[in-house]
C-alpha cells in the first residue's frame, strides 16, 4: 500500500501533435491546406510511444567518434544509435529535408515548416542535418553544374546513410562549415586557405571549430581563395570513390543537442569545388544561412509548443488543494501566458515560411532575422516555466522536460547569436529601404484593429535607432509582427491578451502576470493538446 500510485498524470501518448489550432490555421492561410491530412498523420505518429522512445535512446546513447579502424586506417566516421536513424528516416521520408525545392507546388515550404514544427517536438537534435540539407539548395544553385549533379539527391525523400560515392546513393544530406576558433561569427577572420588545383578544383587546408552532423555527404565551406573569402563544396567521398580528407579531430561535449554530433574537422589537401564567385563567399552562403535561420525560428516555436503541451497535460491530471491544478487561477494564468507566447511564435514562423514560398525577398530578408532574434530568445524562458508547472516531476529526465530545457538555448546561438541578428536587422533597415517598406506594409494590414498595437507602431516609426538600441528595437519589431498576426487571425481572447500584456503594459516580469481582463480559460482551452 505504500507504493499505491495515484494523482499522477498518465503518459502523454495517443494524441495528435498536429492537433494545434494555431498551427493548422496558419498552415491553411499561408497556402498549404492541401498538406493538413499528411500533417495529422505525422502528428499522430509523433504522439505515439515509439518515437518518444527513439528520442530518449538517441540522446542517452550519444554519437561515438571512430577515428581509425582496427588496422590503423583513418575512418573519420561517427556511429549513431539505431534510434537516430529511425528519426532521420521519418524526417527525410516526410519531405522535411530538401524535398520542397523539387515540389514546385504553392505552399510546399509552409507544409515542410509545419512538418518540422510537429516532428521536432519528438526530438530536436536530428533536425540539424535535415535543416542544413533543406537550406543548401539556394546557395548551391550559384554553381549550376554542381546543382544539376547533386540537387536531385538532396531533394530526395530517401534516407541513405553511410559514406559512399554520392552518385551511387538514393539520397544525400548536406552540412556547412563556417566558423573557426579565432573568428566565430566574424567569418572574414577565417584562416582556412583554398588553393586552385589547376583542374577546376581547389585544395583546402585549415581547421573548422563547429561543423555539425559530420556524417553528411557534402558540405558548404568558407575558405580564403586568392580573390578573398569564398564558398566551396566539399564532399566526404570523391566521385572516384576515394575518401576526401576530412579529419574529425573531436566531437563537442555540448550542453544539449546530445543526439547530434558536432565536430572539429581538419582539411589538408582537401578537394573542393567553388560555389559562386571567388571573394563572394559570404554572399553565397548567406542564402543557406537564411534558410537555417528560418528553421531556428520554427524549431524554437516547436520546442515551446512541446513544453506547453506537457504543462497543460500535467496540470489537467494533477490535483492539489482541492481540485485540478489547471482550474487554479494562478496556474491558469501561467498556462495562458505560455500559450500566448507559443501561438505568437507559431504564427510568426508560418508567416516566414509563407514568405519563402511566395519569394517575398524584401520582407523575408528582414523578418527572418527579427524572428530568429526574438522567438529563439523566448524558448528557454518558456520551457523553464513549463518545467516548473510539473514541479519536481518536470526536473526528472523521464519527463522529457530536462532535454527540452538543455536544447532550448541552442537555436539562439546557431546561425548567429542575438547581437548578430539584431545588428543584421539594423543594417538591413539602413541599406535596404525595400525591407523596411515591406515590414511597414505588413503592419499596415492590422491598422485600426487594436489601439495598443497602433500606438506601438507609431512609437517604432518615430524611432531613430543606433547600434546600442539594436536589441530593444528588434524586440519591438518582433512583438509588432506577432501582434499584427494575432490581431488579424487569432481568437479575440488571444489577440487582446497578447496586445494588453506585450504592448499595453498590463504585464509583470514573469509568466502568469496577465491582467484580470484576460480570458485565461479560453486561451488555455485553445492550446490544450488534441
Amino acid at each position: 500500500m505504500t507504493h499505491e500510485v495515484f494523482n499522477q498524470a498518465p503518459p502523454l501518448v495517443g494524441h495528435d501533435v498536429a492537433g494545434d489550432p494555431a498551427l493548422l490555421e496558419a498552415v491553411s492561410r499561408e497556402g498549404a491546406s492541401w498538406a493538413v491530412d499528411d500533417l495529422h498523420r505525422l502528428g499522430k505518429l509523433a504522439g505515439t510511444a515509439e518515437p518518444q522512445r527513439w528520442a530518449d535512446e538517441a540522446n542517452r546513447h550519444e554519437p561515438r567518434l571512430l577515428t581509425h579502424d582496427r588496422y590503423g586506417h583513418r575512418l573519420d566516421e561517427v556511429d549513431f544509435h539505431p534510434s537516430w536513424h529511425r528519426l532521420m528516416e521519418v524526417a527525410v521520408g516526410e519531405g522535411l529535408a530538401g524535398a520542397p525545392w523539387a515540389a514546385r507546388r504553392p505552399g510546399a515550404h509552409v507544409a515542410r515548416a509545419a512538418g518540422v514544427h510537429v516532428w521536432s517536438q519528438v526530438e530536436a537534435g536530428h533536425i540539424c542535418p535535415v535543416s542544413m540539407t533543406y537550406a543548401v539548395i539556394p546557395a548551391l544553385r550559384h554553381a549550376p553544374e554542381l546543382s544539376a549533379l547533386y540537387e536531385p539527391l538532396l531533394t530526395s525523400r530517401s534516407y541513405d546513410p553511410g559514406l559512399r560515392t554520392p552518385a551511387t546513393k538514393t539520397g544525400l544530406l548536406a552540412g556547412m562549415g563556417m566558423t573557426e576558433k579565432q573568428g566565430g561569427s566574424d567569418v572574414r577572420a577565417n584562416t582556412t586557405v583554398a588553393t586552385p588545383g589547376g583542374d577546376g578544383t581547389y585544395r583546402l587546408r585549415g581547421h573548422k571549430w563547429f561543423t555539425s552532423a559530420p556524417m553528411c555527404d557534402l558540405f558548404l565551406v568558407l575558405a580564403q581563395a586568392p580573390a578573398g573569402l569564398s564558398c566551396f563544396l566539399v564532399p566526404r567521398v570523391l566521385p572516384d570513390g576515394s575518401r576526401n580528407t576530412f579529419r574529425i579531430q573531436r566531437l563537442k561535449d555540448k550542453l544539449g543537442n546530445r543526439s547530434n554530433a558536432s565536430s572539429e574537422p581538419e582539411f589538408d589537401d582537401t578537394v573542393a569545388w567553388l560555389v559562386g564567385d571567388e571573394g563572394q563567399g559570404v554572399r553565397t552562403i548567406i542564402e543557406m544561412v537564411a534558410m537555417t535561420r528560418l528553421d531556428c525560428v520554427t524549431g524554437s516555436a516547436s520546442g515551446m509548443r512541446a513544453a506547453l503541451t506537457q504543462a497543460i497535460h500535467h496540470t489537467r491530471h494533477r490535483h492539489a488543494f482541492g481540485g485540478p491544478l489547471i482550474e487554479k487561477p494562478a496556474m491558469r494564468n501561467v498556462l495562458a501566458d505560455l500559450a500566448l507566447e507559443s501561438e505568437a511564435a507559431t504564427a510568426l514562423a508560418m508567416r516566414l515560411a509563407g514568405a519563402v514560398d511566395r519569394d517575398e525577398q524584401a520582407f523575408k530578408r528582414l523578418a527572418i532575422a527579427i524572428g530568429k532574434f526574438w522567438v529563439c530568445k523566448r524558448q528557454p524562458v518558456v520551457v523553464g516555466e513549463a518545467l516548473e508547472c510539473l514541479g519536481g516531476n518536470g526536473y526528472v529526465e523521464e519527463s522529457g522536460l530536462p532535454r527540452l530545457y538543455r536544447d532550448a538555448p541552442l537555436n539562439s546561438i546557431w546561425e548567429g547569436s542575438g547581437n548578430v541578428q539584431a545588428l543584421d536587422v539594423l543594417r538591413t533597415m539602413q541599406r535596404s529601404p525595400a525591407g523596411l517598406d515591406a515590414f511597414r506594409e505588413e503592419l499596415s494590414l492590422s491598422s485600426g484593429a487594436d489601439r495598443r498595437l497602433d500606438d506601438a507602431v507609431s512609437t517604432f516609426l518615430r524611432d531613430k535607432p543606433d547600434e546600442s538600441d539594436a536589441r530593444r528595437v528588434v524586440e519591438l519589431m518582433a512583438l509588432l509582427l506577432q501582434a499584427s498576426l494575432l490581431v488579424r487571425y487569432a481568437p479575440p481572447a488571444v489577440a487582446d491578451a497578447f496586445c494588453a500584456s506585450r504592448l499595453g503594459g498590463d504585464w509583470g516580469h514573469t509568466f502568469g502576470t496577465l491582467g484580470r481582463a484576460a480570458d485565461t480559460a479560453a486561451i488555455v482551452e485553445r492550446a490544450a493538446p488534441a
